[in-house]
């Protein structure tokens, strides 16, 4: 049994407790004429997947008049946390996706800032993660990638789309370990989000790439790469023949949340409406789609709630990168 069953297992009952939720009110209303969404890494990502999904659904359910993009890369993160921290005052019609990076890299000082210096909106979907690799690749399983690390481990090198010790490498290393190899010892390659980790893949500069499990299934879909291993309890029908770890002898399992953040200083009604526009989107038939087709689990944990659950994530975190020797 993986050293991280304790790590994980509480992560998962966090989640579980704090906000694994199904639809909340129901709506129909425009609530907001337009929102702007700061995404904090680049095109191809959960980040950049998860912000113009919760958009598309609801622009398209009429909840909200429009919708804007903007992409802005760097710091692991930190550059748009600081962008949106430094620029308040002209960012209240602007939501920044994050997830659990946000909690890792405060932790590891990656960057100054954490969620405690932005407002806190909502959480609203889990992604679980996956291992994939190239179309083309004789890997096709998880027994498959560890035989070839067995074989040359410095040859068999596994990509994400995040930074040392970050989330796409704490996954790896976490799903190493519970297959029973020393997690330090594997080779690691961060990229500037999934794009260009997906890029190194298909080139042969990695073997295997680990990522958010609604990326591993857009690329699945498009024939780039095959998924070898999920990091949940039972297999996800938006890819219902990728095997989960646990079905392979991989003791562990992971749910990564993902939620909006608005600037410090945000107006309390304005904070209102971002709230009632993402509750009553949990209802509609649009983000069903949209949640379906991504294989998100609904998590809806809205202001405090939010606050408590972040909190929680901080410690079961930092308990387990100590545990991986990051902290």
């Amino acid at each position: 049994m993986s050293k991280f069953v304790m790590g994980r297992r509480a992560l998962i009952a966090a989640v579980a407790a704090l906000g694994l939720a199904g639809p909340a009110a129901a709506g129909g209303h425009q609530v907001l004429d337009s929102i702007h969404f700061l995404i904090p890494g680049g095109a191809g990502g959960g980040w950049d997947g998860t912000a113009r999904g919760t958009g598309e659904a609801l622009t398209e359910a009429g909840l909200v008049g429009s919708a804007s993009y903007e992409n802005m890369s760097g710091g692991g993160g930190g550059k748009a946390i600081g962008y949106l921290i430094e620029n308040a005052d002209s960012n209240h019609g602007t939501l920044m996706v994050n997830s659990t990076p946000i909690v890792i890299r405060s932790l590891t000082g990656v960057f100054p800032h954490n969620f405690r210096d932005l407002t806190l909106v909502s959480g609203t979907i889990g992604d679980y993660a996956a291992i994939v690799v190239g179309k083309d690749s004789p890997i096709n399983s998880m027994a498959d990638l560890i035989a070839a690390y067995d074989a040359d481990p410095s040859a068999t090198a596994i990509g994400g789309g995040s930074v040392p010790g970050g989330m796409d490498h704490l996954v790896a290393a976490m799903v190493m370990e519970a297959a029973g190899k020393d997690a330090l010892g594997v080779k690691y390659i961060p990229y500037d989000a999934g794009g260009k980790a997906m890029a190194a893949l298909l080139s042969g500069e990695i073997a295997a790439l680990s990522t958010g499990f609604s990326e591993a299934v857009d690329l699945a879909n498009a024939g780039e790469v095959k998924i070898i291993g999920v990091t949940a309890d039972e297999r996800v029908s938006a890819a219902p023949d990728a095997q989960t770890m646990m079905e392979q002898g991989i003791d562990t399992t992971f749910v990564n949340w993902r939620g909006f953040f608005a600037a410090p200083g945000l107006p309390e009604d304005k904070l209102t409406m971002y709230q009632d526009a993402i509750a009553k989107m949990y209802e509609t038939d649009e983000w069903e789609a949209v949640r379906a087709r991504n294989g998100w689990v609904n998590i809806h944990n809205p202001g405090d709630e939010f606050l408590t659950f972040l909190e929680a994530q901080e410690t079961v975190i930092g308990d387990l990168m100590k545990k991986l020797g990051f902290l």
